[in-house]
């Protein structure tokens, strides 16, 4: 028979228990409005502002309208225009901009049929970003002649016109064909020529001229990268987080709350040796995990690093030494094992979105980019991606092994002072 008032009281107690534990309860609150927010905002969004750089070997109208319409795609942000095609590829090997498009000397010259031959050089271990780069190009090079249209034609004319009899500078915004004729009316006739409808159909003539004569080469700098080879290292480093936060909570919390650790600390045992021994099994255990993992890849889906093995393994050490750190930090303020799940829980899950495993930084809003470069985990897979996908040495991943190291001395300095005065 169900006793309604011990019912209650049972509630009651369960509710003042959660009330007591702060840190639970606010995880209880803000999680469902993390994930909400990242699956709202941050997951399944378009691929957007991708950095680029162009090159131009050649200068004049056809050049300039390129830009333009470059510039006027939502997909790409240019982040450099040159005319050293070494500059521009540097850039790209090293992590500044996603793709090189270069365009060619003869690029302008309309006078035979000779066909230009466009490069987009691109960093193809991006896979995703490079799935949707690669048609965006195509089609840009494909519709040249209808992107420019005859509004942005007046407009360089009006520019091109100022700048040859020596007047000031015009705006950069597009004006209309009528603004073209009446900035004409006081030139002379030689000037007027340029800005005639014809002038204007003769560019626009040669802008069809060069579309069609575009030849698009793509050249792929790390070959062709399939989803799983883009997807592997970052789960090697997923799973080295998760495991390591989640082992952390039984190891420290549930021993806390079983009694286990205090019975330990009443032989005669230092709180260096206790700490020291679970960072190192619990670090056996994860790479042992990792290297499963790893093996699992190469026999099922043919994975090769093209990268030192070594090296790789270091890194996986690295991170999983910072995520031990991370969760001996959060299990010191926790009296329970429940209590610790609660609080990793809003950190190891936004942490799982918003670092790049499954989906490039780039597709994430603005706010979310900035966010990831606060987690330990996006270093942690640009790292293992470099290695693994690009053949990068140490002097290429300086910057993330600095900064994993940093993350390691502030968890475990922070994990240590707490654990020193708890137990």
């Amino acid at each position: 028979m169900i006793e309604g008032k011990k019912i209650m009281w049972m509630l009651k107690k369960d509710l003042l228990s959660l009330w007591r534990h702060k840190p639970r309860l606010i995880s209880l609150l803000l999680f469902p409005i993390i994930m909400i927010t990242l699956f709202g905002y941050g997951m399944g969004g378009s691929i957007e502002n991708v950095p680029i750089v162009v090159v131009e070997q050649s200068q004049g109208n056809i050049t300039d309208l390129t830009l333009m319409a470059i510039k006027d795609m939502s997909i790409f942000e240019v982040k450099n225009i040159t005319n050293n095609v070494s500059i521009a590829k540097d850039m790209v090997n090293t992590g500044q901009a996603k793709a090189a498009i270069i365009l060619p000397p003869n690029y302008e010259d309309v006078s035979n049929n000779q066909s230009k031959m466009v490069v987009l050089y691109l960093d193809s271990s991006d896979q995703m970003a490079a799935q949707v780069l690669i048609p965006a190009t195509q089609a840009l090079f494909s519709n040249l002649a209808s992107v420019f249209d005859a509004e942005k034609l007046a407009s360089l004319q009006v520019q091109n016109t100022s700048q040859s009899m020596g007047s000031a500078s015009i705006s950069e915004d597009v004006v209309s064909p009528i603004d073209v004729a009446n900035e004409n009316e006081g030139l002379d006739e030689g000037s007027s020529d340029l800005s005639s409808s014809s002038s204007l159909e003769g560019i626009f003539s040669s802008t069809t001229a060069i579309a069609n004569s575009i030849n698009l080469q793509i050249n792929r700098i790390y070959g062709n990268i399939e989803y799983i080879d883009f997807l592997v290292p970052a789960v090697l480093a997923m799973t080295v987080m998760m495991s390591c936060m989640m082992g952390m909570g039984q190891s420290i919390a549930g021993e806390r709350e079983t009694g286990e650790l205090a019975r330990l600390f009443m032989t005669p045992t230092s709180v260096a040796t206790v700490v020291g021994g679970k960072i190192i099994s619990k670090l056996i255990i994860e790479i042992g995990r990792a290297m499963i993992l790893l093996l699992a890849a190469f026999l099922l889906f043919g994975i090769t690093i093209r990268g030192n093995v070594f090296l790789a393994i270091g890194i996986l050490v690295l991170g999983a030494l910072c995520f031990v750190g991370f969760g001996m930090m959060i299990s010191a303020t926790a009296s329970t094992q429940e209590d610790y799940t609660q609080m990793v829980m809003p950190l190891t899950m936004p942490m799982m979105f918003v670092s790049g495993v499954f989906y490039p930084i780039e597709t994430m809003p603005w706010i979310f980019q900035k966010i990831a470069y606060l987690f330990p985990l996006t270093y942690l897979n640009n790292a293992m991606r470099g290695v693994m996908l690009k053949g990068f040495g140490i002097g290429d991943i300086w910057v993330e092994i600095v900064v994993l190291s940093a993350f390691l001395i502030v968890f475990f300095a922070a994990g240590v002072v707490r654990f020193d005065r708890d137990v």
